[in-house]
């Protein structure tokens, strides 16, 4: 934090701001606005992007910019930015093209439109930052590859869960504890959520109702901590993760196989904890020197002790991420390799034949976290594909759905992303 602070201050005193744009103007991307445009100097945000200009120029004028302009075209755009005006557009791929952005911050939440406008930034060599974990979770490797091959940073955000738990995950690291377990605090889990049961609670915290549903029904959870899994390595310890509850964090030590984590690391969650919506992380260290250390800071008798940080703070943290990597390269989570885990689809009632899927935070189908060598041995279907699938045969409740199950919507980028992800790393093996 204090390297990155310093460094904005610096690119603030030499006129060079960090140049954003955001696509998506919803409650989290207004958010990131507002940090930006009130919070943080030596970063601007350029450009606003979303399919109603109206929201767009909303996430501006709640920062008190009242000056913005509509860029309709890419000439439009240029023009507009390079005169250093504030610029509302509904087409992502013009802040993508311009010289005058530096990072692009996805924040729709939707895979298949967050698709294109991921490839769009790293064809254009622009880091992307996605406030997508559902995008990350289920074709993140292969846009990895992607983005490393244009030389540009693809990460998920810090201040979300994933982004928190692997700074957590790297300081148990550098301070000698072996990390062997990334876990989310979770406060509800109910798989038969729906926008109907979540109505009320989404009306409260100016919420969509599909959006808390995925919060409820846990696949949200399973999405993140694929994000997690993906970055680190760790595997699942079964399908949907162990899910423990837990009256308090410091517990968690006690709640999870030692032997799997010690061989795989796990990513997985707690129920109830008190810290609740943190994360926490379970380090390793059988020294005994070092453990009479930890005992003395009133960390336990070990060998595993816990590290937790008992909030995430979103879209506050959402541009010294982007920071990170424009100013650093450094990526607060992004793959290492392979998909690691995947988040799988199954049904939330009995499905029927002809029937279409409606995707995450939806009626009919939820995720799952499971190791991604048993989804593909299965062909079970990814969750983040799920949405306009059309029933070939019927599925009874909580049953896993195979791609066999379903018929693809046509033409869909995520699914030619998802079947290049596949087939490139059966070939790319380490």
């Amino acid at each position: 934090m204090i390297i990155v602070d310093t460094a904005l201050e610096q690119r603030q005193q030499e006129g060079r701001p960090v140049r954003v744009a955001i696509v998506g103007a919803g409650y989290m991307g207004r958010g990131v606005a507002l940090q930006i445009l009130q919070g943080l100097p030596g970063m601007k945000l350029v450009a606003v992007v979303n399919r109603t200009l109206a929201e767009a120029k909303r996430a501006y004028q709640q920062a008190g910019v009242e000056e913005v302009y509509v860029g309709n075209s890419f000439d439009e755009v240029e023009t507009l930015l390079a005169a250093g005006k504030y610029v509302v557009t509904s087409d992502p791929s013009l802040v993508c093209k311009s010289q005058y952005v530096d990072a692009v911050v996805e924040a729709t939440g939707d895979v298949e439109f967050s698709a294109h406008v991921a490839m769009a930034a790293i064809e254009n060599h622009k880091h992307i930052i996605l406030m997508n974990a559902e995008l990350d979770a289920t074709v993140g490797p292969i846009l990895k590859v992607y983005a490393d091959r244009a030389g540009v940073v693809m990460t998920n955000v810090d201040g979300d869960q994933p982004g928190v738990v692997m700074n957590l995950l790297r300081y148990a690291k550098s301070i000698g504890c072996r990390p062997v377990l990334a876990g989310n605090i979770k406060g509800l889990q109910d798989p038969y959520r729906t926008p109907e049961t979540q109505r009320a609670y989404a009306e409260q915290y100016n919420q969509k109702p599909r959006m808390v549903t995925s919060f409820a029904d846990g696949t949200k959870i399973s999405m993140e901590m694929a994000v997690v899994a993906n970055a680190t390595g760790f595997k699942v310890g079964q399908r949907g993760m162990y899910g423990p509850p837990c009256a308090e964090v410091n517990d968690a030590a006690g709640l999870f196989p030692l032997e799997q984590m010690l061989e795989t690391g796990l990513v997985d969650y707690v129920l109830g904890a008190q810290r609740t919506p943190g994360v926490f992380v379970l380090g390793y260290n059988d020294n005994p020197i070092q453990q009479q250390y930890l005992k003395y800071y009133k960390m336990g008798d070990g060998p595993l002790y816990v590290f937790y940080t008992p909030y995430h703070l979103c879209h506050l943290e959402v541009p010294l991420t982007v920071a990170r990597a424009v100013l650093f390269g450094d990526a607060a989570v992004a793959p290492l390799g392979a998909p690691v885990v995947d988040v799988i689809t199954l049904a939330k009632r009995d499905l029927k034949a002809g029937e279409t899927l409606d995707g995450i935070g939806g009626f009919t189908c939820y995720g799952a976290a499971e190791n991604a060598d048993i989804s593909r041995q299965e062909n079970l279907l990814p969750m983040g594909l799920s949405d306009g699938c059309r029933m070939r045969r019927d599925v009874p409740k909580d049953y896993p759905i195979t791609y066999a199950d379903v018929e693809l919507p046509a033409d869909r980028l995520c699914d030619r992303l998802r079947a290049e992800q596949d087939e490139y790393f059966l070939t790319h093996k380490p």
